[in-house]
């Protein structure tokens, strides 16, 4: 079942609880969390105090990004503070199965990420450990950047190679997704797209996210 992930790091910050409680009205399935440490990428974001605070003021499942280095050592603060689901980049960890393991022992969905660099042989012992793949379709760090085109034939093969293998693990896109691209990137086989200024730039969220799910929708059928 396909689904929309709310990114927050484009909401307004000055006002974050009231946003995410537009997007859950709005029909989001859940809230997209991008942690960033300064290091991994570019960018600092927010940490597991905020994450705690908004634990509170929404039932959407809080699907936790970490583009942080060593996230070994900081899964269970951010298991603590309410994520549902978390996700870490395999360019920062040395051995993936353990991270995972420790995930899914805390009793969270756990996911690994992509840079769009980042070939998917590094998925190829894994894939029996995951709840979720997540492709980064720009570069890491920035919301609101342009989507890569070279993504969909990333998606593409991930989806095939799977199903070859018998596995099916959602696939998860994230950077650069809009209206005009939403049904293109669900055909490659992609079904959690996040979306941040796509929602939070425009007037109003309902209507954005309603048409999101009846482009995809159209591309299910």
């Amino acid at each position: 079942m396909s689904k929309i992930a709310a990114s927050i790091l484009s909401c307004d910050f000055s006002d974050i609880g009231t946003e995410i409680a537009k997007v859950e009205k709005a029909g989001a399935d859940m809230i997209h969390i991008d942690v960033m440490d300064g290091h991994f990428v570019p960018n600092i974001t927010i940490g597991p105090p905020v994450i705690e605070k908004l634990r509170k003021v929404t039932q959407l499942p809080f699907d936790v990004h970490l583009m942080i280095e060593n996230p070994h050592a900081y899964v269970d603060i951010f298991a603590d503070a309410g994520a549902d689901g978390i996700t870490f980049h395999v360019e920062a960890v040395k051995h993936h199965d353990r991270l995972l393991h420790k995930i899914k022992k805390l009793g969270k969905k756990a996911g690994v990420a992509l840079n769009p660099s980042t070939p998917l042989f590094f998925l190829d012992h894994i894939y029996e450990y995951l709840d979720l793949i997540l492709v980064m379709t720009v570069n890491p760090g920035f919301g609101g950047q342009e989507f890569i085109e070279g993504s969909y034939h990333k998606v593409r093969v991930l989806k095939k190679k799977m199903e070859r293998h018998g596995f099916d693990i959602p696939i998860q896109v994230d950077g650069g997704v809009t209206l005009e691209n939403i049904a293109k990137i669900a055909d490659a086989g992609a079904s959690i797209f996040v979306a941040g200024s796509a929602i939070f730039n425009t007037s109003d969220y309902e209507q954005t996210v309603k048409e999101m799910k009846s482009r995809i929708t159209k591309t299910d059928d």
